[in-house]
């Protein structure tokens, strides 16, 4: 028996103990520089300000977005879970609007060499991230990469979050065209929904997406969806500046609002029907597994 069906038994017999799933929700960007950690963090305190209980992945790896932004800086990561033996909460950082945050540290590179035991020690770990998060928002690296398209095939609810200038709107139709070749990308089971961002209102984020989505529909036959828009707002610049979230710094703020507004259309009940909650043992599976095909 190899590694990789080792795994696919541990998560097989994890997921057949009755236990809530987390949603996972997978933000990223085609490029850098478009307010990607940013829309993960102002999403995470609009959800758990509607009582949902939010932890952020900073899957950023060798970066340091997330806890940069939030003002805190973590005392373990992610690598010292998988390899230093921490457990779960102990990786766990709270900040600001009590969103928990795990920094991803060096990354997940060594997974295919682990045993089975400390593998199934870390789904064990993972599984725990299930009961005490609702929402898990994993915050990708920027661009078109190995490691951000294992994020995105493992994810069933992916954000690409995009501006209107040309070269994002021509990075995100690259990014999705990679993820829509990837041999185990499933479009039945996912969903990719558009965050328009920096717009100068509603019109133009609709526009920017009418012109994403032609491209994306002709070309790549892929479902895409609109979520909403973030208008271009100084106070978000402001609170950037000053380390502080702008949904907790100025709720009056306009980018604040739309927080709101986008983080309401996730919780909308008839948008997701048909969402399938996967949880995170069950995401680490896939990633771990692609590595040992890949």
């Amino acid at each position: 028996m190899d590694q990789a069906e080792q795994l696919r038994n541990i998560i097989k017999a994890s997921l057949q103990r009755t236990r809530p799933l987390a949603r996972v929700i997978t933000v990223t960007s085609g490029k850098g520089g478009v307010g990607k950690s940013n829309t993960s963090i102002n999403l995470a305190i609009q959800l758990k300000k509607m009582g949902q209980r939010v932890i952020i992945l900073d899957a950023d790896f060798g970066l340091a977005n997330i806890e940069i932004m939030f003002g805190a800086i973590p005392k373990h990561n992610l690598s010292d879970l998988i390899y230093q033996g921490k457990n779960i909460k102990e990786i766990i950082t709270w900040g600001p609007g009590n969103v928990g945050f795990i920094s991803g540290g060096s990354g997940i590179a060594g997974l295919s060499n682990l045993s089975r035991e400390y593998l199934s020690y870390i789904v064990q770990n993972l599984e725990e991230l299930d009961t005490i998060a609702d929402i898990i928002i994993i915050d990708t690296g920027a661009g078109i990469s190995d490691a951000v398209l294992e994020f995105l095939v493992a994810s069933g609810e992916i954000l690409l979050v995009t501006t209107p200038e040309p070269t994002s709107i021509t990075d995100s139709y690259s990014l999705l065209k990679a993820l829509n070749r990837h041999p185990r990308f499933s479009r039945e089971n996912s969903q990719v929904k558009v965050i328009a961002n920096r717009v100068s209102g509603p019109e133009e984020g609709m526009d920017l997406f009418n012109k994403l989505n032609a491209v994306v529909s002709r070309y790549l036959k892929l479902p895409i969806d609109y979520l909403g828009m973030i208008p271009y707002d100084n106070q978000l610049s402001k609170a950037v500046m000053q380390q502080m979230p702008v949904s907790l710094k100025n709720p009056s703020a306009k980018s604040a609002q739309a927080f709101e507004q986008i983080a309401g259309a996730l919780m909308n009940k008839d948008a997701n029907e048909n969402l399938i909650k996967r949880g995170m043992a069950a995401f680490f599976s896939h990633i771990v597994n692609g590595k040992k095909m890949g």
